[in-house]
């Protein structure tokens, strides 16, 4: 039986499920999809998301199918210059998710368990069960990452509330007959406007449009070629032929959360978490960021040495950030509508981002390197992480009792590293309490705890 289940083999569930590996548990992928996903879905990696799969080892087999590396982000297609922001990687990736997934998946010890839809959930005091796929599947604990229409949280009935959507765009993975020189060659940074192309790989375009049309049909309606062909005319001319629809998607600018991201035994991640407009590059990395913050809490509990509150506060730390996101999207989108007022609005955020201090207030939270979480101390990205998921203590004694969750290194500077990268403590006193917080007691006090009873 495996320590953790996790519903859905996208990069969020991927990556969660990695982490746990890493930290030493089993742990089984139930994907609905039988085939990997192909798709080029989201576009970008953004410079924290970069930080953290070069630290595992994970960006080398991804760096092949960079298409791009862009000087910065947008906001609602407003340039924001990344150039000076303290990372190694002041720059955004255009990588394919399909990409990113299959590079987290071909780590995995465990395969992923393919055409294992979710159909029923149930948790007890022990564990959950999970049927995907005709079969019953039971272990301690549940990482629903099962994307917006998460299966699990309907299924459980944990409350999603937030705003729904107003308007609705199309974007869709397209080959074209014929298209004018020199359009849709080049990447760019991706917005939502109508008509936006943006070149993928194997002579594939990324089509994204808004126009009337697309606010007429249903949320259900069926993509056409037609339906595309008529708004990249409208968009660009008669010039351009759509060929084949290769995949294709209607989303709107709904803005929803969960209100818990612990539900008893089940933990939601990514899209099952939060959904949003898909604009500015942070719905995958979101992801990415609440999968690494989450893994090494739950393999804390599993392993039985987590302090208490701890898993709870996965909610309390990312619940925070992503609610941001959503004001944030759903700001972006408001700068989007046609509107003459909306318009007025958009030239003077435009003057105003321009000033150095909005540009990069605003780059450091496109970029997830101004993420910080309360009671730690700021990144620390020039300390690999260990190798087994342990935190690192650098240029400190390690008190006795830690070693098993503590790996320590030399240093010019003390530092107490979590297991996904954050300082949670910075020299001087107060070192044991640190520990004692994130990590649990000592082995022990562990072993005296478990004597006395």
């Amino acid at each position: 039986m495996p320590d953790v289940l996790v519903a859905g083999g996208g990069p969020t569930g991927l990556l969660a499920a990695f982490e746990l590996e890493r930290a030493g548990l089993d742990v089984l992928v139930l994907e609905r999809d039988a085939r990997p996903a192909t798709q080029s879905k989201a576009l970008g990696l953004q410079p924290r998301s970069v930080e953290v799969l070069a630290d595992r080892g994970l960006l080398a087999a991804i760096e092949p199918h960079v298409e791009a590396r862009l000087p910065g982000g947008h906001f609602s297609g407003i340039p924001i210059d990344y150039s000076d922001l303290p990372t190694p990687f002041p720059f955004q990736l255009g990588v394919e998710q399909a990409y990113v997934a299959a590079a987290i998946e071909a780590r995995l010890r465990t395969p992923v368990r393919r055409d294992a839809a979710v159909t029923a959930v149930e948790q007890d005091a022990d564990g959950v069960t999970v049927t995907a796929g005709g079969h019953d599947y039971r272990a301690g604990w549940l990482v629903a990452a099962d994307g917006g229409h998460s299966t699990v949280r309907t299924l459980l009935g944990a409350a999603f509330p937030g705003t729904p959507a107003r308007f609705s765009l199309l974007v869709a993975d397209v080959t074209l007959a014929r298209k004018p020189a020199g359009l849709g060659e080049d990447w760019q940074l991706p917005s939502a406007g109508p008509g936006f192309l943006l070149p993928l790989s194997g002579g594939r375009h990324r089509v994204v449009v808004a126009g009337e049309e697309q606010q007429r049909l249903g949320r259900d309606a069926p993509v056409t070629a037609g339906e595309l062909q008529r708004a990249l005319t409208a968009a660009h001319g008669p010039g351009i032929e759509v060929g084949q629809v290769l995949w294709a998607s209607r989303f709107g600018d709904a803005a929803r959360q969960v209100e818990r991201y612990r539900h008893g035994r089940v933990l939601y991640a990514g899209d099952a978490a939060h959904v949003h407009l898909p604009i500015g590059g942070q719905g995958l990395n979101l992801g990415l960021q609440d999968a690494v913050n989450l893994g090494w809490k739950l393999a804390a509990q599993v392993r039985g040495h987590a302090p208490g509150g701890l898993l709870d506060s996965y909610h309390d730390e990312r619940h925070p950030v992503a609610a941001r996101v959503l004001l944030s999207t759903r700001a972006q989108g408001v700068l989007g509508i046609p509107d003459p007022d909306a318009m007025a609005v958009r030239e003077i955020i435009t003057g105003l981002l321009a000033t150095a201090d909005a540009r990069r207030a605003t780059a450091l939270e496109l970029s997830g390197l101004g993420i910080g979480y309360p009671a730690t101390f700021g990144r620390a990205t020039d300390v690999p992480a260990s190798p087994d998921g342990r935190a690192v203590l650098v240029g400190a004694p390690l008190p006795e009792g830690w070693a098993d969750r503590v790996e320590t290194r030399d240093g010019p500077r003390p530092r107490l590293v979590r297991p996904d990268g954050y300082v949670a403590w910075a020299g001087g006193p107060g070192l044991d309490t640190a520990l004692e917080q994130w990590f649990g007691p000592p082995v022990e006090s562990l072993v005296d705890t478990a004597g006395a009873a």
